[in-house]
């Protein structure tokens, strides 16, 4: 294993950390806030260290394989989550240093979930901050460095490790085109964003975080009514760009070399529209009578099932109040989440495809024991390893949930809170029912659930594999 390149990515991530906050820095001192010191001491003190650390373990050799790479991405998130909540503690703004960890985590790994009661009197500059968390852990904070910098000899290990879904594959021969091309579509999509909420009347501030939130699929809301207070067409921009940024980004690069076939005959994409289209009809006939017109009521119901299904997580209205089946149709949409390759979280459409295709297989073997079929997705063959793959994620996947789940039961909250804030911070969804519903908060829980919760976070957002390899013995035994 190469250690000395483990600890030393990270501090080159550090670095352009630390840079970036300069970003929300100057934003504060635009507005005059005092938090701006914050960014600039947190940014200096970051800098000085990594680039100390980065000198006295430079290694010579920088080749990476698979288990450097889930090592390395691990490592990073963790580190740049407990640096991104040093403003926070500075500022004074969250005080506390668990729930400024929790704030940041949320914000890294685009869930959303806050501990904030009053976000209106949070600076800009911190607001700002918030936002931009979002769209930096979107497509992935080492994605984004492979974009700028030539890492390793080897960076398809850390694409891999990093980007959501059950296969990730390469759009260009080299993983740094890859991560070039994969960014150029994502700052397109934004700046598409920024200039449809401009035109619909927003500050360019209010349409800059926002379109950062959406982008990341994030949710973090600048008003205590998430995007409820904006006008109806700022609503439906919001709602198509989240559906927008939960499609895989692999259909957009198909569409910029005129590939229509293959975007046509795209499994996963037809299935994301279906569901889209099936839940939003049967929430809006299950709403019929709590909402004025059929605009408003189709509205409210395809806002929602586009937030929760992509798990971005803004909201428009207090679903926890809504009848049952609408909010079992929301939780089964938070569960599957959207499409893989895309910025959403969730167990993606492709691994449920994969696991309905590897049930009907077996029904099939009962039947014909003697039969052989070649599952497909996408127009390819599937690897045997990617469906073992996809089985153990899913395995893995419910031991977790339960897990927390029974961790979260430790505060005493009703059921419908403790199942829900699970589901929503390890799908990466933020927004959940009872006391962690829309118009809650997560301020309730205790520091234990917070930490417990800010772990789930990081779990889905990496897709368990690099956190729990980081962890493993098993990984560090010489060979």
């Amino acid at each position: 294993m190469n250690r000395r390149m483990i600890l030393y990515m990270p501090m080159q991530i550090i670095k352009v950390q630390a840079l970036v906050m300069l970003l929300p820095a100057a934003i504060s001192f635009f507005y005059r806030e005092p938090c701006a010191w914050s960014f600039v001491i947190c940014a200096a003190a970051a800098l000085a260290f990594a680039f100390l650390a980065g000198w006295l373990i430079h290694p010579e050799n920088k080749t990476i394989y698979a288990k450097e790479g889930f090592v390395i991405v691990a490592l990073t998130w963790v580190l740049m989550s407990i640096l991104g909540a040093v403003p926070f503690v500075l500022s004074g703004e969250i005080p506390r240093f668990v729930d400024a960890l929790f704030e940041t985590v949320s914000g890294f790994t685009t869930t959303g979930a806050s501990i904030l009661r009053d976000v209106e009197r949070m600076s800009r500059g911190l607001l700002f901050w918030r936002s931009l968390t979002h769209w930096l852990g979107g497509m992935g904070i080492l994605v984004f460095f492979m974009a700028i910098v030539n890492i390793s000899d080897r960076p398809i290990h850390i694409m891999r490790a990093e980007m959501p879904g059950p296969i990730v594959g390469k759009l260009a021969p080299k993983a740094r085109e890859t991560a070039k091309i994969l960014y150029m579509i994502y700052i397109a999509l934004t700046l598409l964003e920024i200039i449809f909420l401009k035109v619909g009347g927003m500050s360019l501030f209010d349409a800059s975080v926002h379109a950062m939130a959406t982008a990341g699929t994030g949710g973090f809301g600048i008003k205590n009514d998430s995007v409820a207070g904006y006008s109806p067409y700022l609503q439906w921009v919001i709602t198509v760009f989240m559906l927008l940024f939960g499609i895989n980004f692999n259909i957009y690069f198909l569409l910029l070399m005129r590939n229509f076939r293959a975007v046509r005959s795209s499994g996963e994409l037809w299935a994301y529209g279906g569901i889209f289209i099936s839940a939003t009809a049967v929430i809006a006939l299950n709403l019929r009578g709590i909402y004025h017109s059929t605009s408003e009521l189709i509205r409210q119901s395809a806002f929602q099932v586009s937030s929760v299904m992509t798990t971005t997580g803004f909201s428009t209205a207090d679903f926890d109040r809504w009848p049952g089946l609408s909010k079992a149709v929301l939780l089964f949409l938070m569960l599957i989440g959207a499409c893989a390759g895309s910025t959403a979280g969730g167990l993606k459409i492709s691994r449920v495809l994969i696991l309905l295709k590897a049930i009907h297989r077996e029904f099939t073997k009962m039947l014909h024991p003697r039969s052989v079929t070649v599952l497909r997705l996408e127009g390819k063959t599937l690897d045997e390893d990617v469906i073992s793959n996809t089985l153990t994620y899913f395995v893995i996947y419910c031991i977790i949930t339960g897990g927390c789940f029974l961790l979260i039961c430790l505060d005493k909250f009703n059921l419908e809170t403790a199942v829900s804030a699970t589901v929503a911070c390890f799908n990466n969804i933020g927004p959940a029912f009872g006391a962690a519903g829309p118009a809650q908060n997560y301020a309730a829980f205790s520091d234990f659930s917070k930490l417990v919760l800010s772990a789930a976070m990081l779990l889905g957002r990496l897709e368990i594999f690099p956190l729990l390899l980081a962890l493993s013995p098993v990984t560090w035994i010489k060979k």
